[in-house]
């Protein structure tokens, strides 16, 4: 198994980060603006689609100020199974954000698409939470053909 790792400081307090991943207003301002779900219920499912497909991920852990864990239920046959896992750690001014993208089969060339998207909608939280507009898809940077 092979897992994607991201780290990225956010300038500001644990409680908004946290916020901007576990409410559907959060999600859709800095991932996908077509969200739906219960972003904030232990066990619900968060529904995420984009113009090239989309998924749903299971919400496992919610660990407020700390942790937030989903499982991919439906989506790409790579992601099926799969772990997406956000740790967060307030350091001085910063909140830490510890991503990892776990449980890939293979390090297909999908996943390297993968890869570079998080890292996209990483500083597109970065930049919502920061500055208060973040860009989400279909506003975001696009890479290939993929999107």
């Amino acid at each position: 198994m092979v897992d994607i790792l991201h780290r990225v400081g956010i300038k500001s307090p644990v409680a908004e980060v946290y916020a901007a991943l576990t409410t559907v207003e959060g999600l859709a301002g800095w991932y996908t603006t077509d969200t739906r779900g219960e972003a904030g219920d232990l066990g619900g499912v968060l529904e995420f689609r984009f113009r090239a497909g989309g998924f749903d991920m299971k919400i496992l852990q919610l660990d407020p100020g700390k942790r937030v864990l989903w499982e991919v239920v439906d989506g790409p046959e790579e992601w099926i199974g799969t772990h997406v896992d956000w740790e967060l750690n307030q350091v001085d001014d910063y909140t830490i954000v510890l991503f990892s993208h776990q449980g890939w089969k293979e390090p297909v060339e999908f996943m390297h698409h993968c890869s570079t998207k998080w890292a996209v909608f990483l500083m597109s939280l970065k930049s919502l939470v920061e500055a208060g507009k973040g860009a989400p898809e279909p506003h975001d940077v696009k890479i290939d053909n993929w999107n």
